[in-house]
C-alpha cells in the first residue's frame, strides 16, 4: 500500500488540517516529535486549572476561605514570575558534565511541579481544622508556590528547547503550536476534573490533585525523551559569554521592546483580574455547581483554542501579529460586557458566552504578541526572549488575580455594609465592579497597541515607533 493510504498518513493529515500551526513541522523537527515535546505543555495547563479554576472554587465555596485570601494564594506563584527572563537566560548559558542546556531546568520544574501538588491536598484540608488555619495557610502558600515555581520554570525552559530545535523560519510557529498544546490541556483538565469532582468529597479532592501530580510525572519524561542532543562544548563554562545585566540593558533599551512589554502588561492584567472570580461567580450568584462552575474554565480554553486557530489562518495568509493582538482586546471588552449582564439577567448562558469569549480574546492577544516577541528571539538568546515575554505576561496577570480579589472583597463589603439586608444583585457589585475595571484595562492596552500595529517586526524593521504617543489613532477600526 502507498505512503498515501497508511492510516498513519491519513491521521497526520487530519492533525495538519485541524491543529492550528500544524505547519511549524520541518524534516528536523517532524510533528510527530513536536506533539511530543508539547507534553509538558498539558501538564502545565493542567496544573493551572488546578490552581485558578478548581480549587479557588472549592475553597470559596466548600471551603468558605475569602476571596481575596484565594486570590493572594493563586497570585503567589506569579513571585516567580519576573524571574522568567534569567531562567530563560540561565537555560541559554547552562554548562552541564552531560552537554544539555534545557532538559536539566525542565527536570527541575517538574520536580517541583510534582511536589507542590502532592502535598497540596492535604493542605487544603488543613484549612477546614479547627486550631489549625494557620498551619493550613503557611502550607497551601508552599504548595501553590512550588507548583507555581515548577511550572514557570518548566514552560520557560521547554520554550527555549523547541526553539532550539526548530529552524529558524519554523520557530515562531513552533513555540505557537506549544501554546496550543497548553490551551488544549487545560480544555482537557478542565471537564476530566470537573467531570470527577461532580459528587465532591475530601477523599476525592485528595485522589484528583495526587493524580494529577503523577500525571504530571509521566507527561514530562515522555516529553523529554531523547529531545536535547548532548553538546560537547556545553561541559565548559564560556568565559566571553555576556552577562544577564548586559542582555537585558541591550533588550529593553529598545524603546519599541518597551512599548511592546507594556502593551502586553496592560493586556494580561485586563485579561486576569477575572481568573480567580469567575467561578466564584457562577457558584455564588448564579448558583452553579462545582461541577459547572468548573466547565467555565473548559468554555475559556475552547475559546482561546479558537482564537488560535483563527490566528494561525490569519497569520498563514500575512496578517500583522499585532492586528491580531489587538483584535483579541476587542473580543475581550465584548467578553467582559456579557459577564456583568449574566447576573442582572440570572443567565448561565451568558456566562458561559462571557467565559468563551474571553478565552478568545485572549488567544488572539496572546499569539499576536507571543508570534512578535518571537521576532527577537535568536537561538542563543531564545530562553531571554521568551522568558521576557512570559515574565511580563505572568507577573501582570498575578498582580492582576490579587488586586482582582481585593477589589470584589473591599468592594462587595462596603455594598453590603450599607444594606445588611443585600439582594444577589447587591452581592454581584464586587465582582461587576471588577469586569468593568477590566474592560477598561483593555482600553488601555489597545491605546498602548495602536501605534505599533503595521510596524511589526515580522514584516519590516524599517520603522521605530518608541517616540509616538499612546492612542488608538492609528488603530484600524
Amino acid at each position: 500500500m502507498s505512503d498515501n493510504g497508511r492510516p498513519s498518513y491519513t491521521l497526520a493529515r487530519m492533525i495538519a488540517g485541524f491543529l492550528p500551526f500544524a505547519d511549524a513541522a520541518s524534516v528536523e523537527l517532524p510533528l510527530s516529535r513536536l506533539l511530543r515535546l508539547s507534553l509538558f505543555q498539558v501538564s502545565v495547563g493542567m496544573a493551572m486549572v488546578l490552581l485558578s479554576g478548581t480549587l479557588n472554587r472549592v475553597m470559596v465555596v466548600e471551603l468558605g476561605t475569602p476571596t481575596w485570601l484565594i486570590a493572594t494564594l493563586i497570585a503567589v506563584p506569579m513571585l516567580v514570575a519576573p524571574f522568567r527572563a534569567l531562567i530563560g537566560h540561565r537555560s541559554d548559558r547552562h554548562v552541564s558534565a552531560l552537554g544539555w542546556r534545557r532538559v536539566p531546568y525542565i527536570w527541575f520544574g517538574t520536580m517541583l511541579q510534582f511536589g507542590g501538588l502532592a502535598i497540596m491536598p492535604f493542605a487544603l484540608l488543613l484549612l477546614e481544622l479547627q486550631g489549625r488555619f494557620e498551619l493550613g495557610l503557611v502550607a497551601t502558600a508552599a504548595a501553590f508556590l512550588l507548583t507555581g515555581t515548577g511550572f514557570h520554570v518548566t514552560q520557560t525552559a521547554g520554550l527555549a528547547l523547541a526553539t532550539d530545535l526548530a529552524p529558524e523560519d519554523k520557530r515562531p510557529r513552533a513555540v505557537a503550536l506549544l501554546y496550543v498544546m497548553l490551551l488544549v490541556g487545560m480544555m482537557i483538565s478542565a471537564f476530566v476534573i470537573g467531570g470527577l469532582l461532580i459528587d465532591f468529597s475530601p477523599t476525592r479532592l485528595v485522589q484528583v490533585i495526587q493524580g494529577a501530580a503523577v500525571l504530571t510525572m509521566v507527561l514530562n519524561i515522555v516529553a523529554l525523551w531523547k529531545q536535547e542532543a548532548r553538546a560537547p562544548e556545553r561541559t565548559k563554562p564560556d568565559p566571553d559569554a555576556p552577562s544577564f545585566g548586559v542582555l537585558w540593558n541591550a533588550f529593553v533599551k529598545d524603546g519599541r521592546n518597551a512599548r511592546l512589554l507594556t502593551a502586553i502588561g496592560i493586556g494580561a492584567a485586563g485579561f486576569a483580574m477575572q481568573d480567580a472570580l469567575l467561578e466564584p461567580y457562577g457558584g455564588e450568584i448564579l448558583g452553579l455547581s462545582v461541577g459547572a462552575t468548573t466547565a467555565l474554565t473548559g468554555a475559556w480554553a475552547l475559546g482561546a483554542l479558537l482564537g488560535f486557530m483563527y490566528s494561525g489562518r490569519a497569520l498563514g495568509r500575512g496578517a500583522d501579529p499585532l492586528r491580531i493582538a489587538g483584535l483579541g482586546l476587542v473580543a475581550g471588552l465584548n467578553a467582559f460586557l456579557l459577564v456583568v449582564f449574566a447576573s442582572p439577567f440570572g443567565s448561565p448562558t451568558m456566562l458561559y458566552a462571557g467565559a468563551l469569549l474571553i478565552g478568545l480574546g485572549l488567544g488572539l492577544f496572546s499569539v499576536g504578541t507571543l508570534i512578535e516577541a518571537m521576532a527577537l528571539a535568536k537561538s542563543e538568546t531564545a530562553g531571554l526572549a521568551l522568558g521576557a515575554w512570559g515574565a511580563v505576561q505572568a507577573t501582570c496577570a498575578g498582580a492582576g488575580i490579587a488586586v482582582g480579589g481585593a477589589l470584589r472583597d473591599l468592594i462587595a463589603w462596603y455594598a453590603i455594609a450599607a444594606d445588611p439586608a443585600a439582594a444577589t444583585a447587591t452581592r454581584a457589585t464586587g465582582y461587576t465592579s471588577v469586569y468593568i475595571i477590566e474592560i477598561l484595562l483593555l482600553l488601555a492596552g489597545l491605546a498602548a497597541i495602536g501605534p505599533l500595529v503595521g510596524r511589526s517586526k515580522t514584516s519590516t524593521n524599517s520603522t521605530d515607533s518608541a517616540g509616538q504617543p499612546f492612542g488608538l489613532r492609528e488603530f484600524p477600526t
